[in-house]
């Protein structure tokens, strides 16, 4: 799958010109590697849907209507499997005017938005590096609507869903973050 990721990020950075888009796309698909090794699916597979779900916001403008779908038209080179494309659809359910209701859909909701929540708890500590931030306090700024107002977090919430308590959620996402604080800068 080391080639597959390759041609992904590849094909990612062909699209994605905004560095912080870059950095919230590897902090996608590190969650996402996370979650999928709690939950005993495929690293590989939940990590590329981390990492490409929005490989079309910079050419949607992020608009409601568009965003996922065209990303779902670029990924079609790739030759992903449909349940790879379905959830990066479905990340944004106001374009599809659909629920989400499968596991892998709701872990990508919850694993790309929860990436905003840690980053901006990050960036309130004083040496704004992952390392020291505690789990807690990414918890009770998830408890401010005030902090990273616009992050969603009713799709933070939907790890619920998939048999995660928010706690652990939070856990699992910064370790996660932590792993690739390098690459991602904080």
């Amino acid at each position: 799958m080391t080639t597959d990721r390759d041609k992904a990020f590849k094909l990612l950075k062909q699209h994605v010109k905004n560095e912080k888009m870059i950095i919230h796309s590897l902090s996608s698909e590190a969650v996402m590697r996370g979650l999928a090794r709690r939950l005993g699916r495929e690293e590989d597979r939940w990590g590329l849907a981390g990492l490409l779900h929005d490989i079309d916001v910079e050419e949607t403008n992020a608009e409601p209507t568009l965003h996922a779908l065209k990303a779902a038209e670029l990924l079609e080179e790739l030759q992903l499997d449909e349940e790879i494309l379905d959830a990066i659809r479905m990340h944004n359910e106001m374009a599809t005017g659909q629920e989400r209701t499968t596991e892998f859909q709701h872990a990508l909701a919850a694993g790309e938005t929860i990436t905003g929540l840690i980053y901006a708890t990050t960036l309130v500590y004083p040496d704004k590096k992952i390392a020291g931030i505690k789990y807690k306090s990414v918890a009770k700024r998830m408890k401010q609507p005030a902090f990273a107002a616009s992050v969603k977090r009713e799709n933070i919430m939907e790890c619920e869903k998939i048999g995660i308590p928010l706690d652990e959620f939070i856990q699992i996402s910064v370790d996660a973050m932590r792993e690739i604080h390098e690459e991602i800068g904080i």
